[in-house]
């Protein structure tokens, strides 16, 4: 299936690794030209060479910045004024007891989770709305729906990115640009992998046992039953990138493998 974003210039924020890294080399697969964002050079510049390998001829910038920063968002936005697929995906995660988040803590994930969000819509929402195309993206969770108390820091910014992403796409009305957000659940990225490296130091279990433990006793309602892969989260955002995705606006979009039971 042609996806038809030859001619597109997409931003991919939080794509040195993870699912950000996957849509980014998705995008790219698909003939847009991307722009990768990190705060770290070394594994940005390791990210395009990898996408330039595995994609011969494709487009590749970089911007090192940190998007959870005024300053950082700035950088995003002087290096890559204009473009018709901006995906919201940097994010911070972490287990951790809701009496023992200090309020720095709160303050961080709401820069990093939400405002780099707003930031960068902000600025990039009126230029397509200007030109009559676009696509905009936010990385939501199924934690946004179905609160996880044991990070509920991460579960409230989550939340917040889906509402900023419906009211955003309340002003797209009658245009041919659109506001999505994508909700995927537990997924192999390096946050996820660091958590069960430390799991694995206190218990002695193997991945393989945690992860199937975390599904059995944590997770019973989904029906994957296993975590996802990045690269299956990122085709679902490069389909809603495209203009194939022309009557979906405003929504919130599963790929969490059936842990949410309910219909709507």
């Amino acid at each position: 299936m042609d996806l038809q974003l030859q001619d597109k210039t997409a931003l991919v924020t939080g794509s040195s690794a993870g699912i950000g890294f996957a849509t980014a080399a998705a995008l790219a697969r698909e003939g847009a030209a991307v722009v990768l964002n990190g705060r770290d050079g070394d594994r940005l510049a390791d990210a395009k060479a990898r996408i330039e390998a595995a994609v011969p001829g494709a487009s590749v910038a970089t911007v090192v910045a940190d998007v959870a920063t005024v300053d950082g968002a700035e950088a995003v936005i002087a290096a890559a004024p204009a473009v018709d697929i901006l995906v919201n995906n940097a994010a911070t995660f972490g287990p951790q007891a809701f009496a023992d988040i200090p309020d720095a803590e709160w303050i961080r994930f709401f820069e990093t989770n939400v405002m780099s969000g707003v930031r960068l819509s902000r600025h990039h929402l009126q230029g397509m709305l200007e030109r009559d195309r676009g696509r905009i993206l936010f990385l939501g969770s199924e934690a946004a729906v179905q609160a996880q108390v044991d990070m509920l820091h991460y579960t409230v910014t989550k939340t917040a990115v889906l509402a900023l992403a419906r009211g955003l796409a309340e002003m797209t009305k009658g245009t041919r640009v659109t506001v999505n957000s994508v909700l995927p659940g537990p997924t192999r990225t390096e946050g996820i992998t660091g958590v069960l490296d430390g799991l694995s130091e206190q218990t002695g279990l193997d991945h393989e046992q945690l992860e199937q433990g975390l599904f059995e006793d944590n997770l019973p309602s989904s029906l994957l039953q296993r975590l996802a892969a990045p690269e299956e989260v990122a085709n679902l955002l490069v389909y809603l990138a495209s203009p194939l995705a022309s009557v979906t606006n405003g929504d919130a979009v599963r790929a969490e493998g059936g842990i949410l039971r309910s219909i709507l």
